[in-house]
């Protein structure tokens, strides 16, 4: 066996071990998967050792593999922390959920202009239920949403910081019966079914803030729908279905659609920015910052009179005030 090992070799074995893919471990490292596939080989001639059992179907880790990448995880987690020490760190990759939601994107923003020697990597995946496991993983740094909504076992894992609690709307079809309101009175929405994200697996903390919100209310959340990929395919489901879309004020409208923030409670969607705990990242540093000055700037962790937060969720949100 070779005594240096080269780190690259490591971090397309982790990453493919994560993956069990060849082709998105690639798409992962921004590197040819044939490129990937020599760098896995030389590490098995390296070790002496098969880390992967290769078929047409599936990749999976042979018990060599298994009993490598505690090992790998640690190297390379070493490597990042001294070349963050240095000033050399990799970029930091920040989940923004959606194009939509403004806050994230304001906090990625100024974060940028307090660390301009660091990359900040922006994600589009939705959901922060679904960005948690990749956040335990180490395979995403940051994200946002609403952390009261995550189990209890993910939650042991991350920590947070309140940035906003951001006033909750509702999108609504041009020609909708509530549409020429300025603002809409939740008790208006009596008798609707009310689109938010049911049965899409990587957004069940919305779906739990709406059941609360609509509940004794007689509004029904929408069943699912088909999970639409892209901003054309929601827009295509969201026309057929017809139903009015959960949603916070700033959220641009879809073609044919009115965004109508609500009222009479004014409901309020808790946002946390979420890390996975023992994080250390200069540009971090930045982010964490970013958000608190945003937050004081521009009263985002003040809540209007009347405002409606589940209780939980203002728990957490006040444990960190």
């Amino acid at each position: 066996m070779s005594a240096h090992l080269d780190p690259r070799l490591l971090r397309g074995f982790v990453t493919v071990a994560e993956e069990l893919h060849f082709t998105r471990a690639a798409v992962r490292l921004h590197v040819a998967q044939q490129a990937l596939s020599r760098d896995v080989r030389r590490l098995e001639r390296e070790l002496g050792a098969e880390l992967f059992v290769r078929t047409t179907r599936q990749v999976t880790l042979t018990p060599d593999g298994e009993r490598l990448l505690p090992y790998a995880r640690r190297v390379l987690r070493a490597q990042d922390e001294l070349l963050t020490a240095f000033g050399q760190a990799r970029p930091l990759l920040v989940d923004l959920n959606s194009p939509g939601l403004v806050t994230p994107r304001r906090v990625l923003h100024e974060a940028r202009e307090l660390a301009p020697r660091h990359e900040l990597m922006a994600r589009y995946e939705s959901g922060l239920t679904g960005a948690a496991g990749e956040l335990l993983a180490g395979r995403l740094d940051a994200s946002f949403g609403r952390f009261a909504g995550l189990d209890p076992a993910l939650r042991a894992g991350l920590d947070h910081q309140p940035v906003r609690f951001e006033p909750m709307a509702v999108v609504l079809p041009e020609d909708h019966r509530l549409a020429a309101l300025e603002s809409v009175p939740l008790a208006e929405l009596a008798g609707e079914s009310v689109y938010a994200g049911a049965g899409n697996p990587r957004t069940p903390e919305w779906t739990g803030l709406a059941r609360l919100l609509f509940q004794g209310r007689n509004i029904d959340v929408a069943p699912p729908a088909p999970l639409a990929v892209g901003d054309e395919e929601f827009q295509r489901i969201m026309a057929r279905t017809r139903n009015p879309i959960l949603a916070v004020v700033g959220f641009p409208a879809l073609p044919s659609t009115v965004v109508r923030p609500l009222v009479d409670p004014v409901p309020l969607s808790p946002v946390s920015l979420v890390w996975r705990k023992g994080l250390t990242h200069p540009a971090f540093d930045a982010l964490r910052r970013a958000a608190a000055r945003l937050a004081a700037e521009e009263g985002w962790l003040r809540r209007p009179t009347g405002g409606w937060i589940p209780a939980g969720d203002d728990v957490l949100m006040a444990s960190h005030d």
